[in-house]
């Protein structure tokens, strides 16, 4: 039974280009079929608390004694068992501050673990391979050659977690120039076709993986 983790960040429950596109994304997941199941979390409206002990950085086998409140482990285990159980994942990261929203850095703080999800000692990468798409809209222009190019500090952070680290096969969707209703200057109609492709990348997406 394939199985979609589809996780949303984004604190706009209205008008957000993540959450718009990762619904499409779910929905044409669900339309191939009733054994393509879903589980969903929501990052903002149900918010992951700061990892509460260093040692949740690391398996128990290599936490040197050190104990994490039950309460942390148990809700550690259930996002690990959440990702582990994915044949692909989701996810709405949309640009804050040139980064990824703190909700989805909790949960990468959770679920990025040497020793389970990532190779330390004698793990390996146990979702090496797995598909993961990453869907950013940022505010401004991110062209090929502007300035602001390489600004995106949060799809390339998930890049490197879920990609080289957790071994991964991460494509990023991007839609920018999201602020174009209020700055005019980004270019509504600019704003608008790019958002199309992005649905078509992703409607893409979710009928072959």
């Amino acid at each position: 039974m394939p199985t979609l983790l589809h996780i949303d960040s984004s604190a706009d429950l209205t008008t957000s280009r993540t959450r718009a596109l990762t619904a499409v994304f779910a929905e044409t997941w669900t339309s191939r079929g009733a054994d393509h199941t879903v589980v969903y979390r929501d990052l903002h409206r149900d918010q992951l608390p700061h990892l509460q002990s260093v040692a949740q950085h690391w398996p128990p086998r290599l936490r040197g004694g050190v104990e994490v409140p039950a309460s942390a482990a148990a809700l550690q285990q259930e996002l690990l068992s959440e990702l582990l159980a994915a044949d692909v994942v989701v996810i709405g990261a949309p640009l804050y501050n040139y980064s990824m929203p703190s909700t989805l850095k909790a949960w990468v703080d959770h679920i990025h673990v040497p020793g389970i999800t990532s190779p330390f000692d004698e793990a390996t990468q146990p979702l090496a391979g797995r598909p993961a798409v990453v869907i950013s809209a940022r505010g401004a222009s991110y062209d090929a050659g502007s300035p602001s190019e390489s600004w995106d500090h949060g799809s390339a952070a998930l890049k490197i977690v879920l990609g080289e680290s957790l071994g991964m096969e991460v494509t990023v969707v991007a839609t920018s120039r999201t602020l174009a209703d209020v700055v005019p200057a980004l270019g509504s109609e600019a704003a608008a076709r790019e958002f199309e492709a992005a649905r078509e990348q992703v409607r893409e997406l979710a009928s072959t993986l």
